[in-house]
């Protein structure tokens, strides 16, 4: 272990770092772990984001280190989740400079918002956008193709003096379906659902989606053309990708008919086709084009994320030293499957919690994992320096970060979630560990508020949980094999290890957190 470390020894960083213990905190680990997870939900909140992207300077506002002119020249249109927030934020900052928008959000937020006290996301009764509500159960319907259409319109209509605002966060695709005519909104679903029950890859769904679509892949920025568009994200994708958050309107994209072909033919799905899809993909589309000029359809376009994963554990890693720990990010972009990533927290905590030098063993597999759940080797040869050097220099109490997106394999029909099942898998690898305030314990949300078909977001655990569950009659294993994981918890201790922080109205995935207490340690 020594030999893997001492590559990246002296690290500057660290020494800052390190240069401060962190306060004592009296309030209980579980405690702690909640208020942590709040943070990081409470930075990526919809009006948050915006409000700290834009700033207003009398008649002009700068984003991103661009100036932008206002003259009663702004236009907004916005699609997604947490897009209604946004523009009531965006519509106080902008004033009577907006004109008119459009927005496209989930059916329902509106009175759902307003039933749980969040008035200040709703916009206000004089204001100057109209919102249509649409995507039934998060699929695109007649609703959200309706409010597409007027996106397009408002988008067709400007002129190079206008300002085109737009809004994008998670669940946006859905909210902007526009098949290029004639095909249908049905086709088009049919299409895409064919190719993912044949094994088709994300790449090549949103492949097909830009090329049956008429503003998906750039076509929102095409239409908008001569105005500058000005577009905010709220990211929900792992290393926030433009052109596949929403499946990329605002993001120049190259689509081929040959590519089309090929994906469609590979799936063996070319001569299904329907009669409108073969004539769309046999048609000339203009963003088909090449033009040697890429000025037309990108330059008068700013694409920023104003929201992601990294900002919410950079705010949890705040709140986690006031709190009274050491915080060290291990990365945004934790995927594959729960097991493996369960397993990388088991041996994190262990390698940590060792009160000798921890065996080389332990290090030599969590570098093997690394592949496997998404994370750079620098990045865990990094992390386990930290946890080296707090555990051997007396630093106290870490708080390890991670967030990112695993999955679940299902082989059951319980309810649950990635992150509650991640919970249960870890604490089984801490089993055998101390118990809290002297032992880790491991906390595991979705920023969204929900974890899968559940009223919960995720679940807290630690080494006891093997033990705590046997006591009260409840089979762990069983419940895993059935993906149960919301029935286990909520039957554990009457649901006291449940995560459930209520409505949040945003979502950059998931938020996964270790804490380390001061581990006694014996060197000779």
């Amino acid at each position: 272990m020594a030999r893997v470390l001492s590559l990246f020894r002296p690290h500057p960083f660290l020494g800052l770092v390190a240069g401060r213990k962190p306060a004592f905190c009296k309030m209980s680990m579980d405690t702690r772990a909640r208020e942590v997870f709040a943070a990081a939900v409470e930075a990526v909140q919809p009006d948050t984001v915006v409000r700290q992207s834009i700033e207003r300077k009398e008649d002009s506002v700068i984003i991103n280190g661009h100036k932008f002119t206002l003259n009663h020249n702004l236009h907004l249109v916005g699609f997604g989740k947490a897009v209604l927030g946004m523009a009531a934020e965006a519509e106080r900052i902008m004033g009577d400079h907006l004109v008119k928008g459009v927005i496209s959000v989930p059916h329902g937020i509106q009175q759902t918002l307003q039933q749980h006290g969040k008035g200040h996301l709703l916009l206000k009764e004089n204001s100057r956008i109209k919102v249509i509500e649409g995507a039934r159960h998060n699929l695109p319907d007649a609703d959200a193709q309706k409010a597409a259409e007027e996106i397009k319109h408002l988008a067709s209509e400007l002129t190079e003096k206008d300002l085109l605002l737009v809004l994008i966060s998670g669940g946006g695709s859905a909210l902007l379906p526009a098949p290029t005519p004639p095909i249908t909104l049905q086709e088009k679903l049919d299409v895409t659902r064919s190719l993912a029950g044949a094994g088709a890859t994300i790449q090549e769904l949103n492949t097909i989606r830009r090329a049956l679509s008429l503003l998906k892949g750039g076509g929102l920025a095409y239409y908008a053309q001569p105005a500058q568009v000005v577009a905010l994200i709220l990211s929900d994708v792992i290393g926030d990708p433009l052109d596949l958050i929403a499946s990329g309107p605002t993001v120049r994209s190259h689509v081929w008919p040959e590519e089309i072909l090929l994906i469609l033919e590979h799936y063996k799905l070319l001569n299904s086709l329907p009669t409108s899809v073969r004539e769309v993909l046999g048609s000339p589309n203009p963003r088909w084009k090449e033009n040697k000029d890429e000025s037309d359809t990108s330059g008068h376009v700013l694409n920023v994320v104003i929201g992601s994963n990294s900002v919410a554990l950079k705010c949890a890693a705040l709140r986690a030293r006031e709190l009274g720990f050491r915080p060290v990010v291990l990365s945004p972009g934790v995927c594959g499957n729960v097991r493996y990533v369960s397993r990388l927290y088991g041996l994190l905590a262990r390698f940590a919690c060792s009160r000798k030098e921890p065996p080389p063993e332990i290090a030599t597999e969590v570098l093997k994992l690394g592949p496997e759940v998404g994370v750079e080797s620098w990045d865990l040869c990094r992390t386990m320096q930290v946890l080296d050097e707090g555990r051997t220099e007396g630093w106290g109490a870490t708080c390890l970060l991670a967030g990112g997106e695993p999955i679940v394999e299902l082989t059951g029909k319980g309810r649950g979630g990635r992150n509650q099942e991640l919970a249960m898998r870890v604490g089984l690898e801490l089993r055998d560990l101390e118990l809290p305030p002297n032992g880790p314990v491991f906390l595991s949300g979705g920023t969204d508020g929900q974890d899968g078909p559940t009223e919960a977001a995720g679940a807290i655990t630690d080494g006891g949980l093997h033990d705590e569950a046997q006591a009260q009659g409840l089979d762990i294993n069983n419940f895993l094999v059935n993906n149960d994981s919301y029935t286990f918890f909520s039957r554990l201790s009457a649901g006291q290890r449940l995560l459930v922080p209520g409505l949040t109205c945003t979502n950059v995935m998931d938020v996964h957190m270790l804490l380390i207490p001061p581990i006694p340690i014996n060197i000779r």
